[in-house]
């Protein structure tokens, strides 16, 4: 079944990088579970409550400038955030950013492009791992997908 973004979703993308728009279109159409864009563009109000709730680590996030959007798995209408649900979006994101020839990294494993990961469940273990062998929390935000900084700054 090939899925597609709604009217939500697509206003959501508005004023998001162009290159980063073209990936969320692709994956949507390569995806086995259905997903919704929650979050495109942010003011620095809203990062600033993030901010201040946990939920971001930063005050300069990608969001303030369309480098970064959140999406999340929809069954059966409703957003769900499962994280079992995470994976085949993470890889058809993954798809979409190689085919696109678009580098990606997503919030469940921040140290790689996207296109460097295999198994995204495992990617995200050796992830947690190696932040703990560095005696570092990880910080896994898997609705998270943001353009490569070396290439986007």
């Amino acid at each position: 079944m090939t899925f597609k973004l709604g009217t939500r979703s697509l206003q959501r993308l508005q004023g998001v990088h162009p290159d980063l728009t073209a990936v969320i279109k692709r994956a949507i159409e390569m995806t086995t579970v259905d997903f919704g864009v929650t979050e495109g563009i942010r003011t620095q109000e809203r990062q600033a409550k993030l901010f201040e709730q946990k939920a971001t680590k930063t005050m300069n996030g990608r969001h303030l400038n369309g480098h970064a959007v959140d999406i999340a798995p929809v069954v059966g209408g409703i957003p769900r955030w499962d994280w079992p649900l995470f994976y085949p979006l993470a890889d058809a994101v993954k798809r979409a950013s190689i085919e696109l020839k678009v580098p990606i990294v997503w919030g469940g494993v921040w140290d790689r492009q996207i296109s460097e990961l295999g198994d995204m469940e495992k990617a995200v273990e050796s992830y947690v791992a190696r932040r703990k062998k560095m005696g570092a929390k990880a910080f896994i935000d898997g609705p998270h997908f943001e353009l490569y900084r070396k290439v986007y700054p």
